[in-house]
């Protein structure tokens, strides 16, 4: 069956990926509005969905709350994918616990870590996954495909693309789909624990990610790349700490 095109609703979209992909499709969330939209959609198409999620150890208890209340209203079997424990401990020995705050390359080098290299040998299971993009989220997601075939050389596939804030609201108030507790907090955008912060009126729904950095791609890795400059430094960080691997 061919995929669909860009005009297909997301229930459409995932659909297909289920029917035709099965247990090589997930759902990859961080349990934010969107991906949970994702969830409750797919739960509705079939309770055997697989969702992943990485757990990067840094994450606010308000995430596994969230978590927990997703696997007992959907009865989905959430896959935690962890860091490799032995590359985490050589990072923070090497640069500290809170390397994020010393500048964009050590931040890239935490995301990438704690979350790309972790997401990247789950996703050797699959041939397909989905995620919860917008290209309303903020300028580098301007012109996301809601299908295309990525770095990683399966299918990323992002259902509600083409979605505006205000759908997945509406979503969420007529599917009662559970919320994470930081929203109540002014959350728009929400990561690790230290690394988001609640934004401010008028500010970019990702600008409480990462906010001391002036100027910075709002990206940890897994979706888009960071600037070349910052891109260079954290190749070599990344192999001082992984070496080979």
């Amino acid at each position: 069956m061919p995929p669909p095109d860009d005009s297909a609703s997301p229930e459409q979209i995932l659909r297909w990926a289920i029917e035709t992909y099965g247990r090589k499709f997930a759902i990859s969330t961080s349990f934010q509005e969107e991906g949970m939209v994702l969830v409750d959609m797919a739960a509705r198409i079939s309770p055997d969905v697989r969702v992943i999620t990485l757990d990067t150890g840094r994450l606010p208890q308000e995430t596994y709350d969230l978590i927990e209340d997703a696997r007992k209203r959907y009865g989905v079997e959430v896959e935690l994918v962890a860091p490799a424990a032995e590359e985490v401990e050589t990072m923070t020995r090497r640069f500290g616990p809170n390397l994020f705050y010393q500048s964009v390359a050590h931040r890239s080098l935490c995301c990438h870590i704690r979350k790309v290299r972790p997401l990247e040998r789950k996703l050797a299971e699959l041939s397909a996954y989905a995620v919860g993009l917008r290209r309303g989220q903020s300028e580098v997601r301007q012109n996301l495909q809601k299908i295309s075939e990525e770095q990683y050389g399966l299918l990323k596939i992002s259902p509600l693309a083409d979605w505006t804030k205000q759908q997945v609201v509406n979503y969420i108030a007529a599917h009662d789909v559970p919320r994470h507790g930081l929203y109540a907090a002014g959350y728009t955008s929400i990561g690790c624990g230290p690394c988001t912060r609640a934004t401010l009126p008028g500010e970019d729904e990702r600008a409480g990610r990462w906010w001391w950095e002036n100027d910075a791609n709002k990206e940890c890795g897994l979706h888009f790349n960071p600037d070349g400059k910052a891109e260079r430094t954290v190749d070599v960080l990344v192999r001082e700490i992984v070496g080979g691997k």
